[in-house]
């Protein structure tokens, strides 16, 4: 057995099919067979040595047990390296205990993938004080990549206005806030936010640049409930922002909150397609090329 083949559970496959063509792959879909009692049945296709798992995790209860049912057939059949390859990475955020007895989801999770897998790939992973993906990963090789570049890919073919301001939710969003900045050229502020709860969050923009005019292009890596977008939009529009768009890496958000941003102030939003959302506009198949490149050349390496 050799080469390298890219497989993808169900939610994934158009996405999936898409980045194999681009990268001259072999493409299998993961077939899911759901019981009458909850439990479900993985049937994969034709391992390859190194088989790359197409599987980005929101809503990640079945899908974890999808990819770890798929990971035993495939080293069963034949896979020597299994590289997953998760756009979105769940369970990221709860890196600590913030209340007695509280479980630390990525604790848990980092070392199952971990025993699962050789190599995760991922985009923008949700780490506050996990300095580096690796770190969650204990022995196996991890990347987190950024979806600036793709960003930035997507605006310049779209076209921006120059005088432009990007704008980051909070200081976590500082590094690549400023990266598109400086990839496009405009200017960047972030603002300053205090949450008081999972849905309630207090932004201020205070000693930032000025927004009064400007059109606002707000940057998140993670949208989940919108309070941190709504909140941002009252704010820029009381600090006279003439537009607001968004671009978002993860929309894990419910559809029906659209109405609820255009009604602060939000003219726009797109994210990229780490997840499958009526947002998803901008692709990722370019930097998930690129970092998938080694696996192509290495085992080429290997078979001359």
């Amino acid at each position: 057995m050799s080469g390298v083949a890219l497989h993808a559970l169900p939610d994934g496959a158009n996405d999936a099919r898409r980045l194999a063509a681009q990268l001259g792959l072999p493409y299998q879909d993961v077939a899911v067979h759901r019981f009458p009692d909850g439990e479900i049945r993985v049937t994969i296709g034709p391992a390859a040595a190194t088989t790359i798992v197409y599987a980005s995790l929101d809503q990640p209860n079945d899908k974890l047990i999808a990819l770890l049912f798929a990971a035993e057939a495939l080293r069963r059949n034949g896979a020597k390296r299994l590289v997953l390859l998760a756009p979105y990475l769940c369970y990221m955020r709860q890196d600590t205990a913030f209340h007695q007895g509280e479980a630390i989801s990525q604790r848990a999770i980092g070392p199952l993938l971990a025993r699962t897998v050789d190599r995760v790939i991922t985009v923008d992973a949700h780490l506050h004080r996990t300095p580096v993906i690796g770190a969650v990963f204990p022995g196996i090789e991890a990347d987190n990549l950024s979806a600036v570049p793709a960003f930035a890919e997507a605006l310049r073919a779209s076209g921006f206005d120059p005088s432009t301001l990007v704008v980051g939710p909070d200081a976590e969003s500082q590094a690549w806030v400023g990266d598109l900045a400086d990839r496009l050229g405009l200017a960047s502020a972030v603002a300053h936010k205090t949450r008081h709860g999972d849905r309630t969050v207090e932004i201020d923009f205070a000693g930032t640049v000025s927004t009064a005019g400007r059109p606002v292009l707000l940057i998140d890596d993670i949208v989940s409930s919108g309070g941190t977008l709504i909140a941002c939009a009252g704010a820029l529009k009381a600090a006279g922002a003439r537009t607001i768009d968004v671009i978002i890496t993860h929309a894990l958000y419910p559809p029906q909150m659209a109405a609820a941003f255009a009604a602060a102030g939000i003219r726009s939003v797109r994210s990229s397609c780490s997840v499958p959302h009526p947002t998803s506009a901008i692709r990722l198949d370019n930097i998930l090329a690129t970092a998938l490149q080694r696996e192509i050349s290495g085992t080429a390496s290997r078979e001359t």
